[in-house]
């Protein structure tokens, strides 16, 4: 693969020729995972040196808004690894090595997943329910349950996050687990309105341990500015917002390719009305306002911007902007385009189903509201 063309338009094609049936069944999107690691895809942002294409967050983020244009789903879900890899080059710009690993297992096309997000646990990364417990050699055993894991069929590593409350104060310990270990198991019970094929299923882990070479990180509970932190957060925010921008753009596209195509009983074409005129350019300036700002935060990133204090507030603020955005710019392209969008068979119903999921990811729109009030006017007393 080349740098400029990531994922041949080939692939592509198959990928969205491959997405209305996984869909409809309900299942992982393997065919595309199997196509995407033989392509170069888990490498992507592999050092060159180790076999990859050494892309930063702000190709990365390019690569998944087109991916996010052929198949949603398999953008969102395989795009978790991507953010591990991003996390780990952000780790290693910062002057940090404690992620070698995770780069470790992409240049060798291992599958990296998420196991983070809680039942009830809007903190996120800043606590936890599930618990760590120390097996007095460094490593830890994990116990709780995780929801939203992408990935759950097939991925190779799998994150675990969890709070030890052994010591005179609680902390978070962060490490890795793969597939051999065992201890984990995942419900099928991934039936969702949309991002189907991203088959995110609540995963138990019961005593998983893990050995004190693939602990990673302990912080204290709380916001927090660690590398780890950051690079996780920035990546995660950024590439899960590229997704939503290529829904948008492909909402676009299918309206405008069908908008073109009709004519009235008189002969008028759909095309001419000033009022589908005004809601595509509408359309359009949403999508372009918000992919400017995805492309340049990512952008910052890389080049080791430091915006200090305002990074989370941007970050926040950036993903939920994008994802309100991009529902708008869908249920125009619905109204626009008429009956024919609403038929569960037509892409524009399937994009309207996905983008509906953008909402539940963190930062959520409420979430991203109190992270900027409390960087504007401190926090509540």
């Amino acid at each position: 693969m080349s740098t400029a063309n990531p994922i041949p338009a080939d692939l592509l094609e198959r990928i969205a020729a491959r997405a209305p049936g996984y869909d409809a069944a309900n299942a992982f999107c393997t065919e595309d995972l199997d196509e995407l690691r033989a392509a170069g895809y888990l490498r992507l942002g592999v050092p060159a040196e180790h076999g990859g294409q050494d892309l930063g967050l702000r190709a990365t983020v390019a690569v998944q808004r087109t991916l996010a244009k052929a198949a949603p789903a398999t953008a969102l879900g395989l795009g978790m690894h991507q953010v591990w890899v991003q996390a780990a080059r952000s780790v290693r710009a910062r002057g940090g090595s404690f992620l070698q690993a995770v780069t470790d297992h992409a240049a060798a096309d291992h599958l990296l997943a998420f196991g983070v997000s809680e039942p009830g646990n809007d903190a996120v990364l800043f606590d936890s329910s599930t618990t760590a417990e120390p097996d007095g050699d460094g490593g830890y055993r994990f116990t709780g349950t995780k929801v939203s894991t992408s990935l759950a069929p097939v991925w190779d590593v799998l994150s675990l996050f969890g709070k030890d409350t052994s010591g005179p104060e609680p902390v978070l310990v962060h490490g890795f687990t793969v597939r051999d270990d065992g201890g984990v198991t995942h419900h099928d019970d991934w039936d969702t309105l949309g991002m189907r094929a991203t088959q995110s299923r609540t995963t138990v882990l019961d005593a998983v341990h893990v050995p004190a070479e693939r602990i990673v990180r302990v912080l204290p509970v709380g916001p927090n500015q660690d590398p780890l932190t950051f690079g996780v957060f920035a990546a995660f925010e950024l590439l899960v917002a590229s997704v939503y921008v290529g829904i948008a753009e492909r909402a676009v596209e299918l309206a405008v390719t069908a908008v073109r195509d009709r004519t009235s009983l008189d002969g008028a074409r759909r095309s001419d009305d000033p009022d589908v005129r005004r809601a595509l350019a509408d359309a359009q300036g949403a999508v372009d306002a918000v992919a400017l700002q995805v492309d340049a935060l990512a952008r910052d990133v890389d080049d080791l911007v430091d915006h200090g204090a305002r990074w989370f507030p941007l970050l926040v603020g950036t993903k939920a902007r994008t994802v309100d955005a991009a529902q708008h710019v869908v249920d125009e392209a619905l109204r626009v385009v008429g009956g024919s969008a609403y038929r569960a068979g037509s892409e524009l119903a399937r994009l309207a189903r996905d983008v509906r999921a953008g909402q539940y990811h963190p930062s959520s729109r409420d979430s991203a509201a109190r992270t900027i009030a409390t960087a504007l006017l401190g926090p509540i007393r």
